[in-house]
Parts: structure tokens; sequence; C-alpha cells
């Protein structure tokens, strides 16, 4: 094999590889070779077929796949010996297009590589972690919160006209040309008006509705209604107001409590409290990770390669396009342009992400199963019923997990550099750290 750069500007490399037609032949006669032990030909004993025979017949179909193990080997062999780590796939095209049997195999290789990063003194960093004690008022405002998002229902004084969001109670009787049609009666029915769960047109002719009115409502069941009977007719409800009710917030009491899966009052307050301070530790980190960043980036300075930033830039590019037009959900749609700030974006994350897998790599940091299928579990809470099929789906699917995987060990370094960093910590109100958090959204 015979190796000649080409090119070596930058992060750029070409290389011009011969591979001689000596060694493709014996990379074909090592492949036969290999197959004559199980191979049985009529009047020769099993493996012991002539292997002028067996090149006579088959060489031509294993020349392709020995030319490119031949090719992937030298590629991996040049790796191997230059140290270098292409940073996309490397470009590899035959050059004699007019190539036959017993030439050599000329191919141009071209890449480009992954810097070599410069090492970074992480003790000169520093950091400010935001610390928020949780106030009462604060637990008592999430406590409101709740309360008012559990809507309960009173009943107004006799004679109130009902309004939109009130709850009417009905008895109601539906018929189309006159005759009742099954799963059109119902009694005490709980009817919250403006809540769009009756036919469409239905809730509105109850506003103003009084308790004791007895009143015909008359709709038209949509023409793709599920029951093809009735689909696209007009019907007559038969409707009885029984007693009009008004909403009313929840109190801030046991039952609350009890509604939202607590044993009482003060166990609903202890975990709120809780998830409080996940909340502000939560917001803590993220403003002190993002001031990591700025500091890394600032800090540590290498080449990036020009087809990562591309790639960077232009999926940047594209997710932002939808973004601004959320309801294009495909990809037909014109030609989206990368601009400078799309491109100054990339290179600094092509840089942090370059950085935090070297520092990673170097220093042994690992993402474990076990962290792993904690976050699937966690993810798959998000889907109520459906647990299960989400996280058999993640088993199956190593794209996903990979995925999952990143920013778990993102993460697992940035720590790594804090436990090295010098930080200190500050106290905060709660409108303080709001105010952070909102700055990084702006930033």
């Amino acid at each position: 094999m015979q190796v000649t750069e080409t090119l070596n500007e930058g992060l750029a490399r070409g290389y011009d590889v011969t591979i001689t037609a000596a060694e493709l032949e014996a990379k074909v006669t090592e492949k036969l070779e290999a197959a004559r032990a199980d191979f049985q030909m009529k009047g020769f004993r099993k493996g012991h077929a002539p292997l002028a025979l067996m090149k006579k017949m088959f060489g031509q179909s294993v020349m392709g796949e020995a030319m490119q193990e031949a090719v992937d080997g030298a590629v991996g062999e040049h790796f191997e010996k230059t140290g270098d780590r292409p940073a996309m796939q490397p470009e590899i095209k035959m050059t004699n297009d007019e190539w036959k049997e017993g030439d050599d195999v000329a191919v141009s290789v071209s890449y480009e590589c992954l810097p070599t990063i410069p090492d970074a003194d992480f003790s000169k960093i520093k950091l400010e972690r935001l610390v928020t004690v949780i106030e009462d008022a604060a637990v008592t405002e999430a406590l409101e919160n709740l309360a008012a998002s559990t809507t309960n229902y009173e009943k107004r004084r006799k004679g109130s006209k009902a309004k939109d969001a009130d709850q009417v109670v009905i008895d109601f009787l539906g018929k189309v040309d006159g005759e009742a049609f099954d799963g059109g009666a119902g009694e005490d029915y709980p009817l919250v008006l403006g809540s769009n769960s009756f036919i469409p047109g239905f809730e509105e002719q109850l506003v103003g509705a009084k308790e004791g009115d007895t009143l015909d409502v008359n709709v038209t069941f949509p023409a793709e209604y599920g029951a093809e009977a009735l689909a696209g007719k007009d019907a007559v409800f038969e409707c009885t107001v029984k007693e009009v009710r008004e909403p009313k917030p929840a109190p801030v009491d046991e039952e609350l409590a009890t509604k939202y899966g607590a044993e009482s009052l003060e166990d609903l307050t202890r975990q709120i409290t809780e998830r409080l301070e996940g909340e502000y530790a939560g917001a803590s980190r993220a403003i002190m990770k993002r001031k990591l960043m700025d500091e890394l980036d600032a800090q540590v300075k290498f080449d990036l390669p020009p087809s990562l930033v591309k790639v960077e830039a232009d999926q940047i590019a594209h997710q932002l396009w939808h973004d601004d037009n959320p309801d294009v959900q495909g990809h037909d749609h014109p030609e989206i342009e990368t601009t400078d700030e799309h491109k100054t974006l990339a290179e600094r994350r092509v840089r942090l992400g370059l950085l935090l897998a070297e520092i990673g790599n170097q220093n042994n940091v690992e993402v474990t199963e076990q962290e792993i299928q904690q976050a699937m579990f966690q993810q798959a809470s998000q889907y109520p019923g459906q647990e299960r099929e989400f996280f058999e789906f993640m088993q199956k699917n190593e794209q996903a997990q990979q995925q999952m995987r990143a920013p778990i060990y993102e993460d697992k370094v940035v720590d790594f550099i804090i436990e090295l960093a010098e930080v200190s910590d500050k106290s905060v109100s709660k409108d303080e750290l709001e105010e952070a958090i909102k700055g990084l959204d702006e930033a």
C-alpha cells in the first residue's frame, strides 16, 4: 500500500492511496481459502477443491468485496498510524475509473480532522450559585394556584341566569324527526357551559337559562359524527334546568390534599415545598451552567471543522424556521438559508460539544445503563397509561437511547468541571431568580 499526502491545510486532509494488484490478489485468495474449508465440489472431498478452480468459478464474485475490505483496511491503517480522528465520514473515491482485474486500485481519501483541544485550568473559573430560600408566601401561593385550578361549583341563588363557565344540571331528551334515539337522554347531567363537551351550538343555547326552565335546544349533528345514523341530522333536545352553579376555587383544606394524593394538608404542603426546592435548584443550576459555558467558550479556543459547523448551522436555521412556521410539519418548504447569526451560534455549539466530549473522555466520564433506565422511567411517566409501551419502545430503539444519553453525559461533564471550579453562593429572592432565568431565554 502506498499513501501520498495531497492536502494538509488547517484541519483538511487529503491522500492518494494505492493498493497494489498483488495486495488485492492476496485478499481474494484469503477469502477463497476461508470459503474452501466448508465448500463441497463434485469430484473432490469437502475442503479439497483446487484453489485455482475456485478462483475461476468465484474470483469475480468476491473481487468487489475484497476490494472494499482492502480499501477500508488501508484507510483504517492510515488513521491508526497518523492518529487522525475524522470529524465526519471520510470521502473515498476510486480515481482509476477504467480499472480492470490485474490493475492497482487507486483511491483518494479526504476528510477534516477533529482538532487538538488544549487543556483548561478549571480551578481558575469563578462561578456563582444562586441560593433561594423557600418562603412561606411562595408555598401559600403555590397552594392557592393549585386550589384555583381545582374548580368547585356552588349553587347560585334561585332565579339567577346561567353564564358562560357556569355548570348547569339538566335532564335532557334528544329527538330526530320526532323520534328519540339511543344515547340521546340523560338525567341530572352536570354540564359546564363553554366546555364544548356537547354538540356544537348546544351549550350556547343554555346561557341565560334559570333553575326550573324548560327549553328546546335545536342543533345539527356534524357531518362526520361517529354515529352514522345521526351524522348531519337536525335534532331537538328537550332540556329541563334543575340547578345553576357558579365556579368557585377549591378551598385550601384537607379535601384538596386528598384530591392530589396527599395524606393531609401538611403532607401536601411538604410536597409543594420539596417541589419548589427542586425547581429553584434546577433554575440555579441552569444559570450557573450557562455562565460556565460562556466562560469555556471565551477561554478555550481551537480550530473548528467547517463541515461540523455547516451541519450545525443548517440544523439551527431549519429549527428556527419551523419555530416561526409551526403549521408546516414536513420538509416541503423553500430552501432555508443560514445567516451569520446561525453560524456564530453553530460555532459555539460545536466548540463546546467537542470540548465537553474531550473532557469527559480524558476523565473517564461515562453514562451507566442504570442512569439511562432511570431517565427512561422519568420520561415514561409523562405518558400516563402508556408507560409500558413507551418504555418498551425505548428499549428497542438504540438511536432514541443515544439521544437520551447525550444530555446526561453533558450534565455529568458539567458537574465534573463545577467540582473543580471556584464556586461561591449568593442568596437571592424568588423574583431575582426568575429574572435571572428570564435573562437566559432572552440571551
